[in-house]
């Protein structure tokens, strides 16, 4: 199995989110998983033209030179992606939201009615990668993340992709903050992300109690909120 994860954080290796793809893909490499960490800060990806010429003039391929034609082909050749990204104004990042619409090409231009009635695009390909979501936000609720589950609601509806797994992380500035208190409860995240990502190659999905695992948070939400009014109280009195 290959997964191939591309990370939209604008932070790269810095950011949270890379602790948590980290972790994951160590556990999939473990696990016996091909895995390669993706930063898309780092790549040379254009806005998309609205041009079409993917449909008409060069099917299946843009006529911008960037580094997305060697994602597409990392993206096609893998047989899990995983979506990784901060969440900014309750969805992706601007760099994960350019590489989606980049991705246009690897369907056709025509319409196809689905079994709900549902209009989408016809496929270009016979097979396409299954997906995974990861995402950390700097909130305490996990119900922060609306958006990006109503958007993997809706790959599975319409475009009929199969989405192995979803794993939200509220509380997200705790996984790369030093402090001692803290070592043993991100390490014990860690080690859950690694066991997901085990099971991912194992099994194809996330067990239920993994799931629910997943989902709680790092420390009592009125803690949290406590202690980040208090350091950006901090932070703003150095302006």
């Amino acid at each position: 199995m290959k997964i191939t994860a591309f990370n939209g954080s604008p932070r790269g290796a810095h950011g949270n989110t890379h602790v948590m793809v980290e972790a994951f893909l160590k556990g999939a490499e473990k696990a016996g998983a091909e895995v390669e960490n993706i930063f898309l800060v780092n790549k040379n990806i254009k806005h998309c033209l609205g041009c079409f010429a993917c449909w008409f003039k060069t099917p299946g391929r843009c006529i911008q030179k960037d580094d997305m034609e060697d994602l597409l082909e990392k993206y096609m050749s893998s047989d899990v992606v995983i979506c990784a990204t901060p969440l900014y104004v309750d969805h992706v990042t601007g760099i994960m939201k350019n590489f989606m619409d980049r991705i246009i090409p690897i369907v056709c231009p025509q319409f196809q009615k689905d079994e709900c009635g549902q209009t989408k695009h016809v496929h270009r390909y016979d097979r396409y990668p299954a997906m995974i979501m990861i995402s950390n936000c700097g909130f305490p609720e996990q119900d922060q993340f609306a958006l990006l589950k109503l958007y993997c609601k809706r790959m599975r509806e319409i475009n009929k992709a199969e989405v192995l797994a979803e794993i939200y992380r509220s509380q997200g500035p705790l996984l790369t903050a030093d402090h001692l208190v803290l070592k043993p409860v991100i390490g014990k995240y860690k080690r859950l992300l690694m066991k997901a990502g085990e099971e991912i190659v194992t099994g194809g999905k996330l067990s239920d109690d993994t799931v629910k695992k997943l989902e709680e948070p790092l420390i009592p939400e009125e803690l949290y909120i406590q202690q980040t009014n208090k350091y950006m109280d901090e932070m703003v009195g150095k302006v």
